[in-house]
């Protein structure tokens, strides 16, 4: 049965008008259409900021939570139902401050989850605050004279507690969003989606580099599992490694060709050059997109139904009035 973007579709979106939230919404329409499950057994789940909202706008189950306790519920409805698609939806905020320790235990565990995490570097629904992954100096109302913080990244995070998927999009490249979220529910297992955007109130601009097709073009890399690392307008240059890092060079010179590019291998279960990809920044690199890591390995719902049918098959009861009648049983006249 096919689908359209209509179907997935519900209310009216009330945020501010060119919020990252409108791209990714659509979006997330869009790629729950072609990936064809039904609407009802989807489930998005989310929790307190402006990106909590979008629950409210999916013809699909849904629950906005409390802070910072999206991926909890996400966690209990996946492993309560294995059958639904599960959508955890949260901002970096509600993801990495109040939610940290759960978003680091979901990677860690490898919950069958899709964590959307849309980072706009800022408090936007309590005002303006800085968050998790606001850069050192960063200026805001509870920031007056900078922050005196190094930032989160999620990649790091993700990677660090041992994730299996994570892969990154632009909120205004819509192309690119539906690519990975389309990747990130065919893995099995938790996958990490950051999603780059501006708060065109409290953080307009923080992303600008590659919120535009030209400023991508310029300043990004689109990794694709088994191609070169080639980027740039004319797709002039490459990726090449140097010692234990890397280097961009310019193909043409000094001899370089594509066949001197490394190659993305998305599935090697080893993270170090895939790490090194996320965190890459500019102005000396691009910034990665597409799915940097997508690894296989056992899912702790799948985990959890395999491990109570086995201890079924070595118990000698299956039911608690059998339970009962197997020890000493007794008569009391």
């Amino acid at each position: 049965m096919t689908h359209t973007a209509q179907e997935y579709k519900k209310g009216q979106p009330r945020w501010c008008p060119g919020c990252g939230d409108h791209f990714f919404l659509a979006s997330l329409h869009k790629a729950m259409a072609e990936i064809g499950i039904d609407p009802h057994n989807n489930a998005v789940i989310s929790g307190i900021g402006c990106s909590s909202r979008l629950p409210h706008y999916m013809a699909t189950y849904g629950m906005n939570t409390i802070h910072g306790r999206a991926a909890a519920i996400a966690t209990g409805c996946k492993v309560a139902n294995p059958d639904l698609e599960v959508w955890q939806v949260s901002g970096d905020g509600d993801g990495l401050a109040i939610g940290g320790n759960h978003f680091i235990h979901a990677n860690r565990r490898n919950i069958n989850i899709n964590i959307i995490l849309l980072n706009n570097r800022i408090y936007g629904l309590t005002k303006g605050q800085y968050s998790p992954t606001s850069p050192r100096g960063f200026v805001s109302k509870s920031s007056p004279y900078g922050t005196v913080e190094d930032p989160f990244r999620p990649a790091e995070l993700c990677f660090g507690a041992r994730g299996h998927f994570f892969a990154r999009a632009v909120a205004t490249d819509a192309a690119g969003t539906v690519d990975i979220l389309k990747a990130a529910q065919q893995h099995k297992g938790t996958a990490v989606c950051e999603i780059l955007q501006n708060c065109v109130i409290f953080n307009n601009g923080t992303h600008d580099s590659v919120y535009s097709k030209e400023g991508r073009a310029k300043n990004a890399i689109y990794l694709e599992h088994g191609k070169p690392m080639i980027f740039g307008e004319n797709n002039e240059f490459g990726i090449m490694q140097e010692g234990f890092g890397l280097k961009v060079v310019k193909i043409g010179e000094n001899g370089i060709t594509t066949d001197d590019l490394l190659v993305h291998d998305a599935h090697c279960e080893d993270n170090t050059l895939q790490l090194k990809l996320a965190m890459m920044e500019g102005p000396d690199f691009p910034i990665a997109l597409g799915v940097i890591r997508d690894v296989e390995a056992p899912t702790y719902d799948e985990s959890v139904y395999q491990q109570i049918e086995d201890i079924k098959t070595k118990k000698p009861y299956h039911s608690f009035a059998e339970l009962l009648e197997t020890n000493d049983i007794w008569t009391i006249e």
